[in-house]
């Protein structure tokens, strides 16, 4: 296991920029001062330190805080390369599988939340291990949607509110009373 010593002796991380520099070179081929790591195509960066390869954003929660986080870190803006510190958070996994980017199909701009052509309503659903509630119909989009937000603060979504649509549209059709 790495320490953070080690990791600051060999690498800078520039918290405001999200970027990693080699402080000293780990190959020939490699220059001083060069960007660490490489991006794979999930667009995730890993840095290989000693034969092991790291996500460059738990590297970053170790750099600041000298522990690797127990949870997983969250990039805030969904953007996997951009490690910048503040669009890092330590998350559980649900949380992290919530913020994902919107379906391609979505509509109505708020997760789990469409338009029932055939009964003309707003239908508020929730996935629960892997399977879709259904959280009613309702003739009101915004009640549809604090119904939807309702059931991620009862499943205990906490700590991710931030990311989830539907609070954000609460959040906004509170401020606008």
């Amino acid at each position: 296991m790495i320490t953070c010593r080690e990791i600051r002796k060999i690498l800078h991380y520039d918290a405001k920029r999200g970027v990693w520099r080699w402080r000293v070179r780990p190959a020939r081929h490699v220059q001083l001062g060069s960007i660490a790591g490489s991006v794979n195509s999930n667009g995730y960066r890993h840095i290989m330190i000693n034969g092991k390869q790291y996500k460059s954003s738990r590297l970053a929660w170790f750099y600041i805080y000298g522990y690797f986080p127990e949870n997983q870190v969250d990039h805030i803006n969904r953007n996997p390369s951009d490690d910048r510190w503040c669009n890092l958070r330590e998350v559980s996994h649900q949380c992290n599988i919530r913020n994902c980017g919107m379906r391609n199909d979505n509509t109505s701009g708020i997760k789990g939340v469409s338009w029932n052509k055939r009964d003309e309503k707003w239908q508020a659903r929730v996935a629960v291990n892997g399977k879709s509630k259904s959280l009613g119909y309702h003739a009101d989009f915004t009640e549809a949607v604090a119904h939807r937000l309702a059931a991620e603060q009862c499943l205990d979504w906490g700590g991710c509110d931030s990311s989830s649509p539907a609070f954000r549209h609460m959040e906004e059709y509170r401020g606008g009373r």
